[in-house]
Order: C-alpha cells, then structure tokens, then sequence
C-alpha cells in the first residue's frame, strides 16, 4: 500500500469517528437527560476544573525527595494535564486550579478575574494555550438552538417555577434568556418555551465557540462593543433601535459565554474599557454571562495599574497569581528540551550544554542573599545537599525564599537562552552544541542585547567566572570517572572499607579484613587521605565519623538502601579522592601531543568511555578534552 493509500485509509477512519449524531430536540428531552445527568448542566468553571482534573492527580509528599528539598516537605499537588509542558511550576499551577476549584463551588472566586503576572516569556501565554485546549475537549454543551451567545436552556424556565426544578433536579438556574431568545420565545414559538429547539455545540478556539480573546486595543479604537457587542447598523433601517433583532451579540463576552474569555496584556488597555468586567465580571444588566476570564500581563504593567488608587474596583474583583522564571535548574533543562524537540534542529546536544544554559538563566533570575553565594543559592534551590568542611550546610530554602520578594520575576529568559542555542548552532561547523560553544554564545549575546551595564557585567561575572568554575569542576570529575576502569566499584569499594574502619573507630573495635579474615586496628591513614579531601582535620575527624556511622545505621533501621553517593560529604570525599588519585596521569595522557602505546591505549579507552557512557560524539568529546587541557592543568 503507497503512502497515499495509507493517509486516505487514515482520513476515512477519521471521518467514519466524527459521524457521531448530536441531540437535536426540545426543552422537554433536555430535561429526560438532565434528570439521568445533570452534568450536563454545570456551570464553566466546574466544567473546565474537571476536565483538567479528568486526567488525573498526584501529590509530592515526604516520600519524594524533591518535596523534601524543595517544599519543605508540605505536600504538593502535581496536576496530570500539566505534566510533561510546564515545569518547576507547581505552586503557581495549584493557585490556578485553586481559584478554579472555589469558583467552581460558587465561591466569591466565580465572580472574580483570574490574572497570570510574570515576566516575559515566563509561560504565560502557553499557559493559557493549554488551558483553552482543555476546554476544546470537553464534551459537547447543550445551547438554546440560534442563540448567538450559546446560552444554557434552562434559561428557558420561568421563574417562578425556578425553586420547585431545583428541589425536584436539584440544579439552581442561574441567568435569564438573552434578547434575542426572549424575542424569539414570543414571537416565533408563542412563549411555549417548552417547544424551544435544544442542540449540541462543541467548544472552539479557531471557530470562535466559547473562547473569546481581547487583544490589547488603541485607545482612540476602544469600544465596549468589542466586549459586549453592539446595534447592527444595517438593519437599524428594518428595526426600531431597541428591537432585540437589532443586536449584534458578537463581543469577546459573547463568544466566550459557557467558556473562557482571555484578556492579552490586560493593563495596556484603558480603565474605562475594562470596567465592563465590573461589577461582576462580564456580567451585563440584560444579558448573563457564565464563563471564566483569563487575564495576563507584565509585572511593569500590573505595577503601574495598581499605583493608582482609581482602580481600586478592579483590583477588588482580581486574583492574582505570579508565574515566575523557574529556579530550579534541572527543570529549566526541561523547558530546553521540550522546545528543541518542536523545532527541525537534528543536532548533537553535548552533555552538560543545557545544564550550564539553564545555570547561567537561574543565576541571573536570583536575588542576592546574605546567607549563601549566588552559586550556592542555585544548588539549593535545584534539591541539592551542599557539603562544607565535611558537612552538609544546614541551609532552610524557606528561609532564603521568605529573605526576598518575587523571587523569579526579573532576570534572563528562556526566549533568550534558546536564542543563543540557535546562535550556537548557526556558527557551529559540526551540527553540534558543546558546553564551550553555548557559553561563548551566551557571553556574545549578553553583550550584545543587554542594555544596562550594570545587569551586562552581572551577567558576564557569572559566565566568565562563577560557571566557567563550576563547568570546569564537572568536566574534572566526567574526565575522571571516563578515565578510571570501573568509576563506580572503585568508589563502592572505597565506601565500604570506610565505613568499616570509621565503625571500628567509632566503637573502639577491630576491623575484620575482608581477604584474610583477621582482625586488625582501623586504617587511621586510609581514614585521613579520604577525610582530608574535604578538609577534616584534627578533632574534626571524631564528630565527623561518628556522624557518618550514626547516618547509615539509621538508613539501614529503615531498611533503606545504601551506597556510595548516600551521604553527601563522604560522597564528595570519594570523589574527590578517586579525581586526585589519577589527576597527574589524566594530566599527562590528556595533554601529551605524542603519546606512547599505553598513553594511547588509555586515551582512547576514555574517549570511548565519554562516547559510550557519557553521551558525546567524537567531535564533542576532542572539543570538551581539549578544553579541559587548556583550562583544567594550566599550571602543570
């Protein structure tokens, strides 16, 4: 079968799913489905929060590490649908679904506006993308038949017979028929709303059904019409001007009515054009409006907007919730991901590259603390242990964030780091980005495109400095691990004879030897050469071993499992033992121009060992080694 035949076979499959029969019917039949489902009935923010919440929930709680790291062990609800587009986004996600919750009781929130405020390039827009998406694959609604704002049909009850459907349905009716529908119910049908035609409309972004956007307006062009719509001109020649047929419902209002009104850069439109969604949002003397509004903006705008004491009626009627840059920076490598893998770009990403993007975006988005170096700050902030004169820094993450204020909202963008990939590949000879490459990119672009030149030398600090350090210390520890035979059974090797011999120490005992089986004193010398790579000396050594000792009896009382990387000092002592051990013949081997058989054999060995295990290619793994030379034994 050709290609074609196979998309036709797949177009007709698609055609033959689509030919599903919508309702067609009257007041009466509405109502024999509303008594089997009365769903169907419900109000826009409890549809759209359950369709979000169809595709399931999670809770991070004390049992998943990030929440411990990051959250300080207060559980964290991680929502299904947002999962695999947003990242490092979890507490703003559970104040939108927060709101649409409350609103979805009827709380004072389904009368409010939601507001997304971020910087450029946060995810704002994305946001909202995604959730008009969610309401695009909600079932069908069911509308008053040629009501130009899908109206609900039970605004066709009375009412006076409202109480008695509601004991009886067990649904309160909220909002009357619309204009056009009353006219109609008159005129066309003799008030019999009972024979009233009932359809099925699905929801629509493109087709302009339930999602309705205001984009930001000229102010010598705003006009409530927009909104709420207007008369039709060309027929005020066939009705009188009050005539309901005279109407033209077609505002952003309108058609967002049973969905989501978007409001793009709210605050760059004027006061008086946004007091249409006061006193409830969007609701009007004549015509009820069920729907959620989305709203979005700057923080310089909201700023502005809130200076001045005359919107005070508006801010009344917002909820806000911040959408900051991400802090943590392994999520912002996912942000990364994500966008290369929508483009065309067939290109290899070195390891590391996208880690010391996403690093440097973290670094300048962090305010400075008077606890900790920016550097610090950022591990902190990604989940990770920071180890200090043999000891883990006893740092409170919400001690840091409650040190400043909206954390988040200011520094580089991810359109700015994705920027500088393009940059990178475009110079790039070899269809490849290298933590080398990208860097130099970013230096060039901060250059460039940073105004300020306080935030340009900031910036540069960070590149120049801070992370040329911190990517030079894992290119040392990459180099080691590819260079020494079996990295990690050496290390485990190495944490195991430790612990035996800190034990015996700690507990006054001998050491048991694992080859002869005698007993013998613990190995004071072995146990200094790992402590001293963290700089424990001295008196230091016996509050260092006891805690270790204490640490794993622990772990294994909880039938935890352990291993070399368990604890994080000691971990770091290994390392940095194993790094030291072979850094003078790394040195050599790496560096030498002529190198002899054995030289050439380890080499190669290695740069097989980056390509297999690491993830380079060859081209990357000579550009990183040949860095590494340069920079790492300078001085050798």
């Amino acid at each position: 079968m050709t290609t074609t035949n196979k998309f036709l076979k797949s177009v007709r499959t698609h055609q033959e799913s689509k030919k599903t029969e919508k309702f067609k019917g009257t007041l009466g039949d509405y109502l024999k489905l509303l008594e089997n489902n009365p769903d169907i009935a419900v109000l826009a923010h409890k549809r759209l929060h359950r369709q979000i919440l169809s595709h399931g929930l999670r809770t991070l709680d004390e049992s998943d590490t990030r929440c411990n790291k990051l959250f300080n062990g207060e559980p964290v609800k991680v929502y299904n649908y947002f999962s695999g587009q947003f990242f490092g986004m979890e507490r703003p996600l559970e104040k939108v679904m927060r709101f649409l919750h409350s609103a979805a009781m009827k709380g004072e929130e389904s009368r409010q506006v939601l507001l997304l405020l971020g910087p450029v390039g946060a995810g704002k827009s994305a946001l909202v993308e995604h959730i008009k998406s969610a309401l695009e694959a909600c079932d069908p609604i069911y509308v008053i038949e040629g009501c130009p704002i899908r109206e609900e049909p039970l605004h066709l009850v009375p009412r006076t017979l409202r109480d008695e459907f509601a004991e009886m349905f067990g649904i309160k009716i909220e909002g009357d028929l619309c204009p056009v529908c009353r006219h109609r119910l008159i005129n066309e049908h003799d008030g019999d709303y009972t024979k009233f035609p009932i359809s099925q409309e699905s929801f629509s972004v493109r087709g302009r059904k339930g999602v309705g956007v205001v984009p930001p307006m000229d102010p010598n062009t705003q006009d409530t019409s927009l909104l709420i719509g207007s008369e039709d001109i060309s027929k005020l020649d066939l009705y009188p001007e009050d005539d309901p047929r005279a109407l033209s419902l077609n505002g952003a209002f309108n058609v967002g009515n049973r969905g989501i009104v978007e409001f793009v850069e709210v605050f760059k439109n004027e006061i008086e054009f946004l007091h249409t969604m006061i006193p409830s949002p969007g609701k009007q003397a004549m015509i009820y409006f069920d729907g959620v509004i989305l709203a979005h903006c700057n923080e310089a705008e909201w700023n502005k907007f809130k200076s001045e004491h005359t919107n005070e009626a508006i801010l009344d009627r917002i909820v806000r919730v911040n959408i900051p840059y991400s802090l943590e920076y392994e999520q912002e490598v996912k942000i990364y991901k994500k966008l290369i893998g929508r483009s065309d770009y067939d290109c290899h990403i070195a390891p590391h590259t996208l880690e010391v993007a996403a690093m440097f975006a973290v670094l300048s988005r962090l305010k400075p603390s008077n606890k900790v170096d920016p550097v610090t700050k950022m591990k902190i902030y990604n989940g990770q242990e920071i180890v200090e004169k043999g000891l883990v820094k006893k740092v409170d993450i919400k001690d840091l964030r409650e040190e400043v204020e909206d954390e988040g909202m200011t520094g580089i963008s991810t359109r700015f780091i994705m920027k500088a990939i393009d940059a990178s590949l475009a110079d790039s000879t070899k269809n490849m980005i290298t933590p080398i490459s990208i860097r130099d990119a970013l230096i060039k672009q901060v250059k460039e495109q940073i105004v300020s030149p306080e935030d340009r030398k900031y910036y540069l600090q960070f590149l120049q400095k801070s992370l040329h350090e911190e990517y030079l210390s894992l290119l040392e520890k990459e180099i080691t691990k590819a260079f020494v035979t079996a990295y990690d059974e050496q290390a485990e090797s190495l944490f195991d004879n430790y612990l035996d011999h800190a034990e015996a120490y700690v507990n006054n005992t001998k050491v048991k030897d694992r080859v002869t089986n005698e007993d013998m004193e613990p190995d004071e010398k072995f146990l200094q050469s790992i402590e001293e790579q963290i700089g424990i000396k001295g008196s230091a050594k016996n509050n260092f071993r006891a805690d270790i000792s204490s640490y794993m009896f622990a772990k294994l009382r909880r039938n935890e499992t352990i291993d070399w990387r368990s604890y994080g000092p000691l971990r770091e002592a290994i390392e940095n033992k194993l790094v030291s051990s072979v850094r003078d013949i790394s040195r050599i081997v790496t560096k030498s121009k002529s190198r002899d058989n054995k030289q050439k054999k380890k080499f190669n060995a290695m740069v097989q060992t980056l390509i297999e295990d690491y993830g380079y290619n060859e081209d990357s793994a000579e550009e990183v080694i040949k860095f590494a030379s340069n920079n790492l034994w300078r001085d050798s």
